[in-house]
């Protein structure tokens, strides 16, 4: 079984997030966040390291859905 960790984020982002989420297949904050973070880690391994205008890219498609602002 997995071991888990915690990661912390601000209320109101939470907030945004399950707004967010509703009527998609993410039942939860922590589906999303694991979602987001496997993208960039698989990207990450992939290439060998993300570039800073790919990290650019995915930080800016993260405020286009409003995860970040």
């Amino acid at each position: 079984m997995a071991e888990y960790t915690t990661v912390s984020i601000p209320k109101d982002l939470a907030e945004r997030v399950d707004e967010t989420i509703e009527g998609t297949s993410f039942s939860s904050t922590s589906d999303l966040v694991r979602f987001l973070l496997r993208s960039i880690v698989i990207q990450y391994e992939r290439t060998g390291g993300l570039s800073e205008a790919e990290f650019e890219e995915i930080a800016d498609q993260l405020v286009d859905l409003g995860y970040l602002e």
